[in-house]
């Protein structure tokens, strides 16, 4: 705290209190002086414009001043030090003290002892039990100095006899110093949007028209004599000079006195027409006017008075909507600031219809329509403020995992601390999650890599069955190739001796005497084997026989190819010694047939 050495009432005290946030200033900036409204507030500090201070009013500051010094010896004596009065500053925040202790510990504020403090300060009340008004002057006093606590004391003199003390400790509220920090950030906006506003005196009635007495007397010859006829056109033109929708408080003030008025004459009307009973049984025309006009007056007043009300209760209305309407102006514009409708919709509700409650001025309805709007400002700024820090907070420790958090909008309404927990909690319960499903997946590959491993085992050794089959089969297939040529060869020889054998009977037959030529019938030559592969092609055999053989010739021989390869005809190496045979057998009969 910095501290300035200035005398109350001089030119540099005022322009010092014009320059900062006072604490004798904060119970009307938050709503709860009895002496300034909010409204004057703003209007005061935007225009620099104070009301006069009246003689009466300085003599009352007089005397709360020598009463305070004449309390701060017995406030010293409670406190245990001196206390010295000062003014002090800090940054924008500044507060006059009725004492403050050296180490600036300990404050004193001393108030005149009213029926609203004596009805708070009973047996055993501490500072928490203070009218708000006392507890933000002394909070916001706390904010300068940073004092703990403060002895309020309140007390009566006569003179310079003590009549009556009553005291107790303030501590210092956190809460409600939020609360006025926040107050005054908002009272400085709406001093800085101030519009001047054209000053209206306070509304009073105009005077209304006094309407003729009524007169109704009875004459010595039973004649009714009165101005009734004269009151029948002053109330006519009365009635038709009233404007017929009033608008403005000022309309409505006439309006209430022009009801006044109206009931009057009804009741005069009445006293006349009883006075005049009371001479007269018959005064039948006198009583018909009479009755014409108090109808007359009664029926305006009646209108009159339910277009007064219903023109109040309309600017009621409209007073507490207007109200309405800037609070939401005012959400929607910090739902704007944060990027998204993070706000509350219970932010931009407050029950200003309650805050006009038993008010009959409209300047208090909407002097309490501006307290209200300004408290509930704070608090959806309050709100706004929370919510901003949260999102910081989330965008900082939830990053990369935003969609973990599709409930942002109702987190960030939590308390910081609440919010820190709970994301590190659910980030948390996520890397477990995550964990755990990394570590499945990890065993479902290794499941799934033994599993291919078995199966390439099981594919490598089924194709080393295979290739070993196929190895068997190959040896094996050497083998009845082999043995197939092995049989062929010794069939080819077999063949070879047979032709051989028939040549050589050929010409030893040319030579003797012809005889039967040997038939040889395919029982001759071994019977083929049954596994035998046909390969025997007739390029093959004509190259045995140095001639070709038709296919179509072998048939009539009666040899079938055993198979084909593509079109060409195979047949089996062990038919070739019938072939042969076959062949020898036809020359034989052809020769034989030539020779007879």
């Amino acid at each position: 705290m910095q501290t300035h050495k200035l005398q109350q009432g001089t030119p540099e005290w005022h322009a010092h209190r014009a320059q900062h946030f006072n604490a004798s200033d904060a119970p009307a900036m938050m709503g709860c002086s009895p002496y300034e409204t909010r409204t004057q507030l703003i209007h005061r500090l935007a225009t620099g414009i104070a009301p006069e201070v009246t003689a009466e009013m300085q003599l009352i500051f007089a005397e709360g001043h020598r009463s305070e010094a004449l309390a701060r010896p017995l406030a010293e004596d409670i406190v245990g030090d001196d206390l010295y009065p000062v003014t002090g500053t800090n940054g924008k925040y500044s507060a006059s003290f009725d004492g403050l202790t050296m180490d600036r510990a300990d404050a004193f504020e001393h108030k005149s002892l009213n029926e609203l403090l004596r009805a708070a300060m009973v047996s055993g009340c501490t500072g928490a039990d203070l009218p708000l008004l006392y507890r933000v002057q002394m909070e916001h006093q706390h904010l300068v100095s940073n004092a703990s606590r403060t002895l309020f004391m309140a007390s009566k003199w006569r003179g310079d006899e003590l009549v009556e003390k009553r005291e107790a400790w303030y501590v210092t509220d956190p809460q409600l110093r939020a609360q006025i920090v926040a107050g005054w950030a908002q009272l400085e906006a709406d001093v800085a949007a101030y519009v001047p506003m054209e000053v209206v005196a306070k509304v009073v009635a105009a005077p209304v028209q006094t309407l003729p007495a009524v007169q109704v007397r009875l004459s010595g010859s039973l004649a009714v004599a009165s101005n009734l006829p004269e009151i029948s056109v002053a109330l006519r033109a009365f009635i038709g000079r009233m404007v017929e929708k009033p608008s403005n408080d000022q309309e409505f003030a006439n309006a209430d006195a022009e009801c006044k008025a109206l009931k009057k004459i009804e009741d005069a009307l009445d006293s006349a027409e009883e006075a005049a009973l009371g001479e007269l049984t018959d005064v039948d025309a006198m009583r018909r006017l009479k009755a014409e006009l108090h109808a007359l007056a009664r029926t305006t007043r009646l209108a009159r008075e339910k277009i007064v009300e219903a023109e109040k209760k309309n600017r009621k209305t409209k007073i507490v909507f207007d109200g309405h309407a800037a609070l939401k102006a005012h959400v929607d514009a910090l739902n704007v600031r944060l990027g998204k409708p993070y706000m509350p919709e219970a932010a931009a509700k407050a029950d200003f219809a309650g805050a006009i409650a038993g008010k009959k001025n409209f300047d208090n309805m909407e002097d309490a329509i501006a307290t209200l709007l300004a408290s509930s400002k704070i608090a959806a700024n309050e709100t706004a403020d929370r919510i901003q820090v949260n999102l910081a907070t989330l965008r900082e420790l939830a990053i990369g995992h935003h969609s973990l958090f599709p409930d942002t909008a109702q987190l960030v309404l939590k308390a910081n601390d609440d919010l820190t927990a709970l994301v590190r909690t659910r980030l948390a319960d996520h890397q477990r999650q995550e964990e755990a499903k990394a570590d499945q997946l990890r065993q479902q590959i290794r499941r799934e890599e033994e599993a291919r491993a078995q199966q390439l085992a099981h594919a490598a050794e089924q194709q080393r069955l295979q290739a070993e089959q196929q190895e068997r089969d190959r040896q094996a297939a050497q083998q009845r190739q082999a043995e197939a040529d092995e049989r062929q060869r010794q069939q080819a020889a077999v063949s070879a001796r047979a032709v051989v054998q028939t040549a050589t009977a050929a010409a030893q037959a040319a030579a003797a005497p012809p005889a039967e030529p040997e038939i040889l019938t395919p029982n001759t030559f071994p019977e083929p084997a049954t596994d035998e592969v046909p390969t025997l092609k007739l390029g093959t055999m004509a190259e045995r026989l140095g001639f070709a053989l038709p296919g179509a010739f072998l048939m009539t021989l009666g040899f079938e190819p055993a198979a084909r390869e593509r079109a060409a005809p195979l047949y089996l190496e062990s038919d070739w010694p019938r072939i042969t045979a076959a062949l020898i057998a036809h020359i034989n009969r052809v020769r034989a047939l030539q020779a007879a």
